[in-house]
């Protein structure tokens, strides 16, 4: 009987991955499936097994408990992995010639360690007596103190901000959101666009205040800088999320807001290849988009076959090497995609609006219904960078498809403005 090839000398033997959330998961899932057969290791700041983040807030009354990966996805890491350690949150990393060590209260050595740590809410100073929105135990503590009557406000009008605004103001809680900007959504979609979501505030019954500045949250109200005192049972803090990497100190190079720019088969940048980055916590390189954030759903869903492949069929050398960009020829890249549910709309984003890119609308309202679609153009230019769709599946697909391809899609705009011409039929050749 022939005996089977021993090891590649070259490939990792004991693989520990830092964290235990979707990005985590994924990365288990798709390096045993491309063969791994070695020591994996799965460390999770959190108590419980990993769970889905995104039906926090937009199920947050109606999904009292956590809906479990391994029932979404049908892939358990504690079947999957050697060891699974959850409650053991990272604390420090040290990479060496030959290896990595990971501080997890007790050392993990291993070949190479994958940094999954996903991102945690922001918090800012003053704020202590509002509570944030990003784990299973922040749900469970604000879904305790809604109820009917409670007031709530939120201060932010994003994503997260918007979900539970809608939510809470369908179960009878008197709702206030706050919001910096000129109307909702600005960060991500520009004013033009977010201007639109305005009205479905106050169709649900929320209050939206916009252009303004919050001063002091106490444990009874919010101050806004022109001296008004918003009265409040329950405050949330909803004004984004940043990179879970403090713990990693000087370790790696990390960018301003904490993420680790990676290469596309998710090697840090200007680290050993033996160190590796994946969802939240990775600013990624597109060919497609450019230099794309974490906090992408399909990020922390695909990029992690792109990783497991690219580690176990290394392209840019050895893993005491140094990642210096090389583009790995194999990668998926995935197209940068945020769902949202709120105030009784569906939103689907494709793609990275930038600041500056001409807008072209396609205004269901104008053929008797209440749909539309945003679309962003390069300016002057038929390339498009994204699409926004707002009840309106006919367009989801058509979008996914549109950036399905290496480059960015050219379309002819006026043709993708007409609401009665599909989507896909405004493509250039």
């Amino acid at each position: 009987m022939t005996s089977p090839p021993p090891p590649r000398p070259d490939l990792p033997r004991r693989i520990v991955v830092v964290g235990a959330g979707l990005a985590a998961t994924q990365t288990v899932a798709a390096l045993r499936e491309r063969g791994f057969d070695g020591r994996l290791t799965v460390l999770g700041a959190e108590t419980i097994p990993p769970y889905d983040r995104p039906p926090l807030s937009k199920h947050l009354l109606d999904r009292p408990g956590p809906t479990w990966l391994s029932e979404e996805l049908g892939v358990d890491v504690r079947t999957l992995a050697d060891e699974v350690r959850l409650g053991s949150p990272a604390t420090a990393l040290r990479v060496g010639p030959s290896g990595v060590e990971i501080d997890a209260g007790t050392i993990v050595e291993a070949d190479v360690a994958v940094v999954a740590t996903g991102a945690r809410a922001r918090r800012v100073p003053g704020w202590e007596h509002a509570l944030v929105l990003h784990t299973a135990d922040d749900a469970a503590a604000l879904r305790a103190r809604l109820t009917p009557g409670t007031r709530l406000v939120v201060i932010g009008a994003g994503w997260i901000g918007a979900e539970v605004a809608g939510v809470a103001a369908a179960a009878g809680v008197e709702v206030t959101v706050i919001e910096a900007a000129p109307a909702p959504l600005t960060g991500a979609l520009g004013t033009q666009v977010g201007a639109r979501a305005m009205p479905w505030f106050a169709a649900a019954g929320v209050r939206l205040v916009t252009d303004a500045r919050v001063v002091r949250v106490e444990p009874d109200a919010v101050h806004l800088a022109d001296g008004e005192r918003v009265p409040a049972d329950v405050v949330l803090a909803a004004v984004g999320a940043v990179p879970a990497t403090d713990w990693l100190g000087a370790a790696l190079p990390r960018e301003p807001d904490g993420s680790l720019r990676v290469d596309e088969g998710y090697a840090v940048l200007a680290a050993p290849h033996r160190v590796r980055a994946v969802g939240d916590v990775a600013l990624r390189r597109s060919h497609r988009h450019g230099w794309v954030t974490g906090g992408h759903w399909d990020g922390a869903l695909r990029g992690p076959v792109d990783l497991a492949t690219d580690l176990l069929d290394p392209s840019d050398g050895p893993l005491d090497g140094t990642s210096d960009g090389t583009s790995a020829a194999h990668a998926s890249d995935p197209v940068p995609y945020v769902f949202s549910t709120q105030l009784g709309h569906d939103l689907t984003l494709f793609g990275l609006p930038r600041p500056g890119d001409d807008v072209v609308l396609r205004d269901g309202a104008g053929a008797g219904g209440g749909d539309w679609s945003a679309l962003w153009f390069r300016p002057g230019s038929p390339v498009l960078e994204a699409v926004l769709t707002v009840d309106r599946p006919r367009d989801v697909g058509a979008a996914r498809r549109l950036f399905a391809g290496r480059d960015l899609p050219r379309l002819d705009r006026d043709r993708a403005g007409d609401v009665n011409v599909p989507l896909r039929d405004a493509a250039l050749a």
